[in-house]
């Protein structure tokens, strides 16, 4: 540096090793202080990262790496997203914490179910018993019998369509095993297991019904779907985005899902949309209505529970894993779901899981 230069050279005088070691010592100073004195490409004050400029995911700043400074791009912040929300569980471990402490002290598991969807969680009529019997139950077994060593130590409780997150939230459920779709907005409020069961949404309709799917065939239809599903979500959503022809009819939502087919059997609707698996199991009630179109969407079920459940939710997800590898899922869809859906639909596989 030249003036370093010239301040050596008048400093000549003061003799040794001292007035070296003071300009070197000067030097230093001001190199390190020269990326903060400075301007940066956008003309605004320098600062370190996470301080001006905008951060983008994982602390990396906006501006063209992880080091600073760099040259601004004027780009905004962006929102966390959620991705792949069935790919947020925690991984499965043997754990025991507050939450299966209270299950265990009070010795039984308290499960949120249906009581009306066919071969998921419903009361079969020609059983005298009055049991709960589907997919969903079997499942709900399974985790009582290894949190408490017997399948038998579950309260049942039958939760509407709209109350499942709540009744999770207020402590009326240990956790929720009802068809319930992972989604990020849920993920917001609850926690979730890892998938156990792949679907997607579906229109239902009579089969005489020019209703041939999800698309423009529903312009000037009635509409239902139960308050608080997925479905009624997607519809709401595709209505705002313009993806859903202007004229359909989504006002109709009901408490439970199976309203839905008791409205489309009085005439009132003229479609329904749901989970493809539900959809299945309402054709199968009643040979009128039949399947339209394709699913237009990837779902996945898990079993919700507290979000400040983590050992339970990691033990659920070990559960999970040992009812997959002993083939209690298969023998379970082979029974409830295999007369419905058929034995090489693609949901007769459990989904792949990825944990978080």
């Amino acid at each position: 540096m030249l003036w370093a230069r010239r301040l050596r050279t008048g400093l000549r005088g003061w003799g040794g090793v001292g007035a070296m070691a003071l300009v070197c010592a000067l030097a230093l100073a001001f190199a390190l202080l020269l990326p903060l004195l400075g301007s940066r490409a956008d003309g605004s004050a320098g600062g370190p990262p996470g301080q001006s400029g905008q951060s983008g995911p994982g602390g990396q700043s906006e501006q063209g790496g992880q080091g600073w400074p760099g040259p601004a791009r004027g780009t905004q912040a962006r929102a966390g997203r959620c991705d792949h929300p069935q790919d947020r569980s925690p991984s499965p471990a043997d754990t025991e914490g507050a939450a299966i402490r209270a299950i265990k002290a009070r010795g039984y598991l308290v499960v949120g179910v249906d009581q009306n969807s066919y071969r998921w969680g419903y009361r079969n009529p020609n059983d005298a018993s009055g049991e709960l019997e589907g997919f969903d139950i079997d499942l709900a077994h399974a985790i009582a019998k290894d949190l408490l060593h017997d399948e038998k130590l579950v309260q049942f409780r039958a939760i509407p369509t709209n109350e499942r997150i709540t009744a999770v939230e207020d402590g009326r459920v240990d956790m929720v095993v009802r068809t319930m779709t992972i989604t990020c907005e849920r993920l917001e409020k609850v926690a979730f297991s890892a998938p156990y069961f792949l679907t997607g949404q579906q229109v239902l309709a009579p089969k005489t019904s020019p209703v041939h799917g999800y698309g423009p065939s529903l312009a000037g239809r009635r509409i239902c779907s139960a308050d608080g599903s997925t479905a009624h979500d997607r519809l709401v959503r595709d209505r705002r985005e313009h993806r859903l022809p202007a004229t359909a009819d989504i006002s109709t939502v009901v408490p439970n899902q199976l309203d839905c087919l008791v409205r489309l059997q009085l005439g009132e609707v003229d479609a329904v949309v749901t989970d493809g698996a539900l959809a299945a199991g309402q054709a199968a009630q009643d040979p009128t209505v039949g399947l339209k179109g394709r699913r237009f969407t990837t779902d996945y079920y898990g079993v919700a529970m507290n979000r400040k459940a983590t050992d339970l939710v990691r033990r659920v997800n070990l559960i999970l894993e040992d009812y997959r590898r002993d083939g209690g899922w298969k023998a379970s869809y082979d029974k409830w779901l295999a007369p419905t859906l058929g034995r090489t639909s693609e949901s007769a596989t459990p989904p792949a899981v990825r944990y978080r």
